[in-house]
């Protein structure tokens, strides 16, 4: 009933077909937000267990952490959506929905360059700062927890941030796989026979969805990078 008023409004302030048009783009822009947030938690949270991995002192884990950051930084975003929601429902002769497939893919895509953030803002603390947990007879896990991660926490924050942005335009690819979202709607109006709804009046209208989406986490990233710095060239910290 809601989403019938909101339509009409648009409808009422715009006219047809553009009040349509941008209603439609609006609404298909959440799952474009909604398909985002989910890909970078999850590919956060399989990001960290890879850098516990890349940096652990076990010669089997950190191999196992490395291939899979290079299997997924060499495989591109769109050949992981085909292979996903395409190449494995054929071999198995099974229908994967659009969401399962977006998910996977971009929840990989997104944990192996949140990974490697991550190890290079760990890799960015001198290393007198686990030497000295060490003289205190702490463990790796301790040490990790109670010296390095509020150290490291600073220099990721910035580049992860700004790494959302990317998240969100890889989501413009999914529509390959038949995902509803704002790139497939709005390729669907740009093809429409439909008087006002042009490609050069759609894809304009997108581009600005999109960037304001990207715009304010990216100026957010510079300033978080300015205030904290990055690991890049970030304060150095000095043992104690």
């Amino acid at each position: 009933m809601e989403g019938a008023m909101m339509k009409e409004l648009f409808i009422d302030v715009l006219g047809k077909p553009f009040g349509i048009v941008i209603f439609q783009l609006l609404e298909a822009t959440q799952y474009t937000v909604y398909l985002s947030l989910i890909a970078f938690v999850g590919g956060g949270l399989i990001g960290a267990v890879i850098t516990l991995a890349r940096i652990s002192g076990k010669p089997g884990w950190r191999r196992f952490a490395s291939g899979y950051i290079w299997l997924f930084q060499s495989i591109p975003l769109l050949m992981l959506l085909f292979l996903s929601g395409l190449g494995v429902p054929r071999l198995l002769g099974q229908d994967v929905n659009p969401w399962v497939s977006a998910i996977v893919s971009l929840t990989l895509y997104s944990s192996a360059y949140l990974s490697e953030v991550w190890r290079g803002a760990i890799q960015a603390i001198p290393r007198g700062q686990w030497e000295g947990g060490s003289a205190l007879g702490m463990r790796f896990l301790p040490i990790l927890r109670a010296i390095i991660l509020p150290q490291a926490i600073r220099l990721a924050l910035a580049p992860t941030v700004g790494f959302s942005v990317q998240i969100i335009k890889g989501t413009s690819l999914a529509y390959i796989i038949g995902f509803h979202d704002l790139m497939n709607l709005g390729k669907r109006w740009a093809n429409a026979p439909v008087e006002g709804t042009e490609p050069f009046v759609i894809y304009p209208l997108m581009a600005l969805i999109y960037f304001s989406l990207c715009f304010p986490l990216s100026r957010i990233a510079l300033v978080l990078e300015r205030r904290l710095g990055s690991y890049s060239k970030g304060p150095q910290i000095t043992a104690a």
